[in-house]
């Protein structure tokens, strides 16, 4: 369970045998996914501050372009989670640990009921999502979050798009 959260991780759906070193990785990134996903605990950067290590570095250059760090990220994250202000992760329907690496395929929904988002208003429209994240773990910290998510298929649900102006 994450130190700032109320509530135990997702369910994982899949997942394999850890040693213990890669079970604690794996509740890192668990602990750092809780936080930044989680509207009411990620406050941006200082949520997370603590699981990351000073050098780290963050890479999903066609969903988070401007980000180069786990903080940055969680800064941006904490922007999206404004507009979809109940957004949670539903499971983790793949999670393992390999040494320091730790890989996370989960799904996520949300809907559209807090600020308006690049000047639309709220609509109540919902999404449901997935994305993966490979992460590199070092010394108990984050020291590399590399992610992947259709961040266009959750835009279309949410009616971001009119159409195909992002493609």
């Amino acid at each position: 369970m994450s130190s700032q959260s109320s509530t135990p991780f997702p369910p994982s759906k899949i997942t394999t045998a850890q040693t213990a070193e890669e079970e604690k990785n794996l509740n890192v990134v668990k602990e750092y996914m809780a936080i930044s996903y989680s509207p009411k605990h990620n406050e941006g950067r200082s949520s997370v501050a603590h699981l990351c290590a000073s050098n780290s570095t963050f890479t999903a250059p066609t969903t988070f372009p401007q980000c180069s760090t786990p903080l940055d990220y969680a800064d941006s994250h904490a922007h999206v989670m404004a507009s979809i202000a109940d957004l949670h992760i539903i499971s983790y329907d793949i999670a393992f640990a390999k040494d320091s690496h730790v890989l996370l395929r989960y799904s996520a929904e949300g809907s559209h009921c807090g600020e308006p988002h690049n000047g639309i208003k709220a609509s109540g429209r919902k999404a449901k999502w997935t994305a993966s994240a490979i992460f590199e773990v070092e010394d108990g910290k984050v020291k590399s979050f590399t992610k992947e998510w259709d961040k266009l298929n959750m835009w279309k649900q949410l009616g971001w798009m009119n159409g195909d102006e992002y493609l």
